[in-house]
This record gives C-alpha cells, structure tokens and sequence, in this order.
C-alpha cells in the first residue's frame, strides 16, 4: 500500500497481514473459495479489511509448459493480472491535521490541572451527505515520566461515555412529538425533592424560575428535563412524593433517540463499532430522570455526531462514509485514475417528527451559541460562520484504568465528561461537528468549547482559502 498522508489518519485505515501471516485462520474458507492463496497478504482492520475486495486486485495466471525432464520450456499467459483499486476517502486531510492538533494541543495544556484526562475526541461531518471530513481522537500515554499522545481516532467508535447535556435537544424533541409538552410550555425550574432521594436540581442551584422550551436549551436546564421526562411517563411531580416510572416510558424515550442514532448503529463503512450501553431499569424510577439529560445510557462520540447531523439538516439520518469514491489504479503516481464507482449518500431513516419541531430545537441551539447567557456564548458569540449547538457535562465515574482513578477504598472517583455539539451556518448548514472530553475534575474549564471553537474557526479558514485558490485538494488517496 502507498499511504500518501503518512501517519495522519492511520489506525482507521487499518493494517494488513504479512506473508508469514497470510489468510486470517477465522476466514480462511471464504478467502479459498474466492482464489485467494493461503500466503496472500489481506486486510485486517478497519478500511483495510472492509474494502479487502476492491484493494486486492487480481493475479496473473499462467500456463507452465514443461519438457520431459520437467523443465519449463515455455510460459502461456491464460488471464493478465489487474492491480487492485484504490481509494478516495472523504476525510478532508489537511482539516483533520489541524484538529488533531487541536486536540493534543488542548490535552497537553491541561493535563498538569486535570490527572484523569487522557483522551478527547472529534467528529466532523457534513450533515447533507453523510460525509466525515474529520474522525480524530488522542490519547495520553506516560511512558518513563514524559507525556506521549497517542492516536486512539477509532475510539471514535469503539468507545462511548454518559454524554449529558448535549442529548436534550432528543428530550424535548420526544416531549413534543408524545404530546407531553407543546412548543412553549413553561416550568418552574427550581430544585425537585423525592422520596428518599436527594433533591434533582439544575447546575444553577437555585434554579431558573419559570421557563419555556427555548430557555431550557438555552441555559441547559435539568429542571425542565426532569418535568418533560415525567410528563412522556404519565407522571405528576408531587413534591416529597415517590416515583411510579414504567418500563415503557424508557421504551418510549429510547425509541425517539434512536430515531436520531442514539443507541444504535450509525451504519459507517467500518467494521467493529459499538453501540454504547443501555442499561437496565430497576428499581430506581429516578433513572429515567439521568436519562432525560444524559446520564444514564451511554454513546459513543459517532452516535453524538450523526445525532446533531440529523438534527441540523433537518431530521433526515444519514449513513456516515469514509469512502468517497472506488478509482482505477494510476499508472502515474502523481495521477489519480478513472472513477469506477462512486458512494452515494445513504438516508437511513427521517426522524418521526415534525418539521417545526426540529426547527424549534434549531432555535434554541441558536440561543446556546448566539443570545444572551447561553451556555456556549462566551465562545461562539458574533463567530462569523454563524454556529449553533448544545454543551454538555455529564457527572459520571472514573471508566479508566489509572490506579489515580480510584479512591483508598478501590473505588472509581466521581468526575465530569465534558460534551459539545454543533453546526454552521445555523441557517444552512454545511458542517456539524462532536467533542467529547471524559473525566474531567473541573466542569467548568471549557475544553469542549476551545476545541469545538478551534475546529470551526480551521474549518472556515480552510474553505476561505480555497476559495482563493491559497490551499491544495481536501481529497486524499489511499493506494495500492
């Protein structure tokens, strides 16, 4: 293989096996069938291993015509080989460049204040086509003293995390298309007392007064989660009462969220990817209050990405693609070949819900970006590409495997995931993007929003340069 960008992107390209390897024991029948020699190199991960067939070409057969000895005495060519294909992905490699560095940037400077951090991630897409223009993920590795970053993209993928309130624009959505509430409806956001738990209550503990939909997105208000949550399961809030929450109301809420892939496969062209974890409702109703912001299920950073895409064009879910295009093999090197196929975007599935519902939620992730106090104003405010989104923290437990991660008892310490989503322009969007930095002590240090603030700030600067013809093609090929 011929990996034109290097390093960059690497592990999702995935690895091939070697000769003294060969066919993987596993699949050993399914490649002999298809003429594959046992000492043939083949994929084995990830893009590598999901486009094996269209890499891998094929050989040359001959005819050997021997004398009476045994000896060749000459060589009949029955079908003349073919190089195998190459590549196009959609990754846009000089965006995804300058946001892993984002990412190791914002991990060094704030790793001497935050010992469990060790990992952060980034999506990108274009949320019309499905297209991911970046997938980036860093991790901290200690080795002899020193901070080493690892690339750890695929986590992407193959890790998920309580992502908090970055999901509420799912919550109000489901509150809306139930009945449970209406556009505009109002609650006093003040702390809720049940029964033998302690109080349920917003980051700003006094609460928000009275509120509508739009408020509550806009200043990230739990208060109104919990009611909108209470309502979808049939149930009045009685303060000091007990909770009667039913299976079916998780049913209910769940089904909405998957609408927008949350909890389910994403369908990306890579194998290997997990779907989070969904837990099990028991005896605790109080649960389906975490849910409401957050809290309780968790999602990997694709699933959080392909949910604001779906949300910011408008409720059409789409597959997301890290191939673009399948192309001849060059015979120039500097040259690119003929297109034989190219991957169109795939809809998944239109959310159940109505249009003006979604823009609703639109609106109040303009407000978090845009008006007032919201929540990712004092980073995205007057931003000349128009952002809007949701922040998100989710209080959590250490998931690591740092010993630092537990208390004298051996228990994991409680901390923070930090979240953010978003897209841009808020009126016509053309890139929407997820953060997620789990494990955090402070949460309120804003890591989220400097990074989701430095991948869009590269994004528009990238595209203005092109415009004027200052940049080289976002394609890149990986090659055989």
């Amino acid at each position: 293989r011929n990996y034109v960008n290097g390093n960059l992107f690497r592990s999702v390209l995935g690895n091939i096996t070697s000769s003294e390897e060969g066919l993987p024991k596993e699949n050993l029948d399914s490649y002999l069938v298809r003429g594959y020699n046992r000492n043939d190199r083949v994929g084995k991960s990830y893009i590598e291993q999901r486009y094996e067939d269209v890499l891998h070409g094929t050989k040359e057969e001959v005819k050997n015509i021997t004398d009476k000895s045994g000896n060749i005495i000459n060589t009949e060519i029955i079908s003349k080989g073919k190089s195998g294909s190459s590549l196009t992905l959609t990754i846009d490699m000089e965006l995804q460049k300058k946001v892993e560095e984002s990412i190791e940037k914002n991990l060094r400077a704030f790793k001497s204040s935050e010992p469990l951090l060790d990992r952060a991630f980034v999506v990108m897409t274009n949320p019309n086509n499905g297209q991911i223009l970046s997938m980036a993920g860093k991790k901290i590795v200690e080795k002899e003293g020193k901070i080493e970053i690892e690339d750890l993209a695929l986590g992407n993928m193959t890790t998920s995390y309580e992502l908090g309130s970055a999901v509420k624009g799912a919550t109000v959505l489901t509150g809306y298309e139930t009945g449970a509430i209406q556009p505009g409806d109002q609650f006093y956001d003040a702390p809720m007392k049940f029964k033998g738990t302690q109080a349920k209550k917003s980051w700003n503990v006094s609460g928000f007064g009275n509120i509508n939909d739009l408020r509550a997105l806009q200043v990230s208000s739990n208060v109104y989660m919990f009611q909108t949550a209470l309502k979808i399961a049939g149930v009045n809030y009685v303060p000091n009462g007990s909770l009667d929450i039913k299976q079916e109301a998780f049913d209910k809420m769940r089904y909405y969220f998957k609408q927008f892939g949350l909890g389910v496969p994403t369908g990306i062209d890579l194998p290997n990817e997990i779907i989070g974890q969904t837990r099990k409702v028991d005896s605790q109703p109080g649960f389906l209050l975490d849910f409401s912001i957050g809290q309780y299920d968790t999602y990997t950073p694709l699933q959080l990405a392909q949910y604001i895409s779906t949300i910011a064009n408008g409720g059409y879910r789409m597959q997301p693609q890290i191939v673009q295009e399948i192309r001849e093999q060059s015979i120039k090197e500097e040259e690119v070949g003929k297109v034989i196929r190219s991957i169109e975007p795939v809809v998944l599935n239109r959310v159940d819900m109505k249009k003006e519902h979604i823009d609703r939620i639109k609106e109040g992730f303009r407000w978090v970006f845009q008006e007032g106090d919201g929540t990712g104003v004092k980073y995205f405010k007057n931003a000349p590409y128009k952002p809007a989104g949701k922040t998100g923290t989710a209080q959590t437990v250490y998931g690591g495997d740092d010993p630092i991660g537990r208390n004298a008892k051996g228990e994991r310490m409680e901390c923070y995931n930090l979240t953010l989503v978003g897209y841009a322009p808020y009126d016509n969007p053309e890139v929407a993007f997820s953060v997620v930095v789990p494990w955090l002590h402070d949460d309120k240090n804003g890591i989220n929003s400097i990074i989701g603030k430095e991948i869009l700030d590269v994004y528009f600067d990238l595209k203005k340069q092109r415009i004027h013809g200052e940049a080289a093609s976002t394609d890149s090929s990986n090659q055989r």
